[in-house]
C-alpha cells in the first residue's frame, strides 16, 4: 500500500526551527529541521516523502536526515498498530528520518538504542527515567514517552529509519482515563523550553545513530540494562492479553532480546519483541 501524504499546516510562532537548530549544535549540522502546527502523523509524512523519491513532483523528498516536529498529531501511531492518543499541546511529538548505510537486519535493536538516548538526554535535564522493554520510557513507574520505528527503502534503494517519538508534557486527566492507565508528564523545568529539549534530543540522536551504524546495538546494551525498569523483577510476557511466559527479567542481550529466567530451565529464555508486551506481575 502506498503511503498517503497529507500536507501539514505550517507552525508560525509556537516553535522555531532556527532555535532548535542552534541548540542542536554541530552534531546535527547535517540535519534538516521542520516544524508544523498540525499533521496526522509525522512518521507517515516522512515515510511518504521517502517513498516519493528525489524525482517526486508532489512531495518534498528527503535528501538528508530530517526532524519533523508537530505541535499536534491527529493520527499518531504506536507499536503494533495501536493509536497514540494525545491532545493539542499535551505532548511533544516528532519523528527523525535517518538514512542508514546498512542492511535492514542490522537495525534490529534500534528502538533500544533510541530509548537509551532519550533517557540519557532527559537525565541532563534532571529527569530520571527508566526503560521498559522494548520501547517505552517510564518516569516514576508511569509511561512518559513511547518510540515507534518504521523503515522504508527509497526508489534509489537508500534504507531509511523513521524514528517516531512522543513525550507527554501535560496529559489531561480525561485523556488518561481514555488510555486506561496512568501516564507521566515531563516535569515542568524540563518542559519549559521545548526548543532546547528538542535540540538536545536531536544532537544526542544524531551522535548515537552514527554510533549505532558503526557499532550496532552492542554499544548500547550496557547503557540500556543500567536503566532497565524491571531488572530482577517477576514479569509477564503477554500477547493480546494472553500470558505467553512468566519469569524474572534479567536484561537484554546483544541483539535486543529480553532475557527471562523461568522455572522451566537453567538457561534464560530469549524473547523477541514482535507484537508482545511486558507487564510486571502483581503481588
Amino acid at each position: 500500500m502506498t503511503a498517503q501524504f497529507i500536507a501539514p499546516i505550517p507552525l508560525a510562532s509556537h516553535l522555531s526551527a532556527a532555535r532548535i537548530t542552534a541548540f542542536a549544535g554541530h552534531r546535527a549540522e547535517q540535519c534538516r529541521i521542520e516544524v508544523v502546527a498540525e499533521t496526522g502523523s509525522t512518521n507517515a509524512d516522512l515515510l511518504a516523502r521517502i517513498a516519493g523519491g528525489v524525482h517526486s513532483r508532489t512531495l518534498n523528498a528527503l535528501t538528508a536526515p530530517t526532524l519533523l516536529v508537530a505541535q499536534t498529531q491527529t493520527a499518531g501511531r504506536g507499536r503494533a498498530g495501536r493509536t497514540w492518543l494525545t491532545a493539542p499541546s499535551a505532548a511533544l511529538t516528532f519523528s527523525l528520518a535517518w538514512p542508514f548505510a546498512a542492511p535492514l537486519q542490522a537495525l534490529v535493536g534500534l528502538p533500544l538504542a533510541v530509548g537509551a538516548t532519550i533517557a540519557e538526554i532527559l537525565a541532563d535535564f534532571g529527569v530520571e527515567v527508566q526503560l521498559k522493554w522494548p520501547n517505552d520510557v517510564l518516569h516514576k513507574g508511569r509511561k512518559l514517552a513511547g518510540i515507534l520505528i518504521e523503515t522504508a527503502t527509497a526508489p534509489d534503494r537508500q534504507l531509511w529509519a523513521v524514528i517516531g517519538i512522543g513525550i507527554n508534557l501535560a496529559m489531561p486527566q480525561q485523556l488518561q482515563e481514555q488510555i486506561g492507565r496512568p501516564a507521566a508528564n515531563l516535569p515542568l523545568p524540563a518542559a519549559q523550553d521545548r526548543e532546547l529539549l528538542l535540540g538536545s534530543l536531536l544532537s544526542g540522536l544524531a551522535q548515537n545513530m552514527r554510533q549505532f551504524e558503526s557499532e550496532g546495538l552492542a554499544a548500547f546494551v550496557e547503557r540500556w540494562n543500567r536503566l532497565h525498569a524491571f531488572a530482577g523483577q517477576q514479569v509477564l510476557i503477554l500477547d493480546q492479553g494472553k500470558t505467553l511466559h512468566e519469569g524474572r527479567a534479567l536484561g537484554i542481550d546483544q541483539i535486543g532480546r529480553l532475557l527471562l529466567q523461568t522455572d522451566a530451565g537453567d538457561s534464560p529464555l530469549a524473547i523477541m519483541a514482535g507484537d508482545i508486551s511486558l507487564r510486571p506481575k502483581e503481588g
